[in-house]
């Protein structure tokens, strides 16, 4: 399979530029778990739902396993309803607080770079 490596090429329709799903997924991730545990397909749907495209499996787990060694979320298997059990990830107070982190994080280095690419960028940093 070949994957364009122009990393300003458009991306297709309903999907977001892969550099920006690598950087934005932790927190997005750590936010959709903010209201309750859930499993994979729960949270890829739900960012689906949300317009920020779709999240392989391959992608999700990994993050969700190095969020569990970091201490970020706990994980438990139930049991299906008549299919096969589920595995439930749940945010910690680690991973509460690091969401807020991230998230207060966010909010500034959005706001620069929209003030940035839209020229109105007031701030002078040197």
């Amino acid at each position: 399979m070949h994957e364009n490596s122009d990393p300003a090429a458009a991306a297709p329709e309903g999907e977001w530029p892969k550099d920006w799903m690598r950087a934005a997924l932790g927190i997005l991730v750590l936010r959709a778990l903010e209201a309750g545990p859930s499993y994979g397909y729960a949270i890829i749907s739900d960012l689906a739902a949300h317009g920020l495209g779709t999240v392989k499996g391959g992608t999700l787990y990994p993050l969700l396993t190095r969020y569990e060694r970091a201490g970020y979320v706990t994980a438990e298997w139930r049991a299906g309803d008549g299919g096969p059990g589920r595995k439930y990830f749940s945010l910690t107070e680690s991973g509460r607080e690091a969401l807020e982190r991230l998230r207060g994080s966010w909010r500034l280095f959005a706001s620069n770079a929209d003030d940035y690419l839209t020229g109105t960028a007031g701030k002078d940093l040197g």
